[in-house]
């Protein structure tokens, strides 16, 4: 199903009613309104402008949600991305769960912790690492950006055949990308800039195709969450460390432009770009929306397309109740020319492996490229 889908961060009913709901749903009953999956990172205080509405947008319909996408044609590069919710491979989690942190207490000093509730509740088992191992290879990607995953270890559970590049943060969360074996690349610098000082994450690089005519540079980002639909000059704190991160990605790209590769930024964005274009900055000066920010055009050949423009709002699966995209596919204007019309991918779940299994809140979006070269 070529449809995209991604949850916002609104945190309310606890991940089991959200089950129950949506068993309920396979069982053709009235769903729970308002029910959400809460997101397990320590983070903001809920925005009030991601609550899930009512009535979705447009429900995932369950025979439908979890249909393979197309195979990729011959010469083109599928590239997605895949927030995969605290993704820890099983011997690191146990220890790390031993001296969890409870809710509002401070890690101190440490920097690889894990908060309680993620202890209680996303320990995962090993049909659970085959499922998004199955889901992975439905996807049939190349290059997979990712967020939310401790490094290699990790990721191999659900990426048994490809290389990683990975940040290199000591924290549980980095953000990197899996790549299929045999796809030339070479690992990136971190974007350190975009974690304000290790306060958030940093961006992870890749270049694909390293020093051939038709190479790539490819940006995975976790951007801060808290701020999905507010405008950036909000005055809650979430919305300025957002609004601090963005001339950080700003600079990334205006460099790539500015040296006249092909570019795309991948990952959980935590903020709808897709809210219209009113003008980037307030009265004041400072950032206000996102997208007319980072979209503005100079230097020559950056503008920016988001793969999602035009698609429709499709949830993971029934069970979610989400309203808006926060993961995102940006592409640079000149990599733009490589898409395939019609390669708009959405890797939904079964409601039954949603139900029963510990997947993740986000799922895959993607898109295929054809390079020149």
């Amino acid at each position: 199903m070529l449809v995209m889908t991604t949850p916002t961060m609104a945190r309310s009913a606890p991940r089991t009613s959200c089950r129950l709901a949506a068993l309920a749903l396979l069982l053709s009953l009235p769903t729970v309104a308002g029910c959400t999956e809460r997101s397990v990172a320590q983070t903001a205080p809920p925005d009030p402008a991601t609550a899930p509405l009512d009535l979705p947008a447009a429900p995932a319909a369950a025979e439908d949600v979890a249909r393979a996408p197309a195979a990729p044609g011959n010469g083109t590069l599928r590239i997605a991305t895949w927030n995969l919710e605290w993704l820890i491979a099983p011997n690191a989690f146990r220890k790390l769960a031993a001296e969890c942190v409870p809710r509002d207490a401070s890690p101190g000093p440490r920097k690889r912790f894990i908060p309680c509730n993620v202890a209680e509740e996303l320990e995962r088992s090993e049909a659970d690492y085959r499922a998004l191992a199955r889901y992975a290879e439905m996807l049939r990607a190349d290059v997979v950006a990712l967020q939310e995953v401790d490094g290699p270890d990790a990721a191999r559970r659900v990426f048994p055949d490809h290389d990683f590049c990975f940040t290199r943060r000591e924290a549980v969360q980095n953000t990197g990308f899996a790549i299929r074996k045999g796809v030339p690349h070479r690992c990136g610098p971190d974007l350190v800039a975009l974690s304000l000082d290790g306060r958030v994450r940093r961006g992870a690089e890749l270049i694909v195709y390293p020093g051939e005519r038709r190479e790539i540079r490819l940006l995975s980002v976790h951007l801060k969450s808290g701020c999905a639909r507010r405008p950036l000059d909000d005055p809650g704190e979430a919305c300025s460390v957002l609004a601090r991160q963005v001339p950080e990605l700003e600079r990334w790209i205006d460099a790539q432009a500015a040296a006249g590769r092909r570019f795309a930024l991948l990952g959980d964005f935590n903020h709808d770009l897709m809210g219209g274009r009113p003008p980037a900055r307030n009265e004041q000066g400072r950032v206000r929306h996102f997208w007319s920010e980072i979209d503005d055009g100079e230097p020559a050949g950056a503008r920016l397309i988001n793969i999602a423009t035009g698609q429709r709002f499709t949830n993971c699966h029934p069970g979610q109740n989400y309203r808006a995209y926060i993961d995102h596919v940006v592409l640079g204007q000149s990599l733009a020319e490589w898409r395939v019309p019609g390669s708009f991918i959405r890797q939904g779940y079964e409601p039954k492996d949603a139900l029963q299994r510990k997947l993740a809140d986000h799922c895959p979006v993607g898109v295929d490229l054809r390079p020149v070269p």
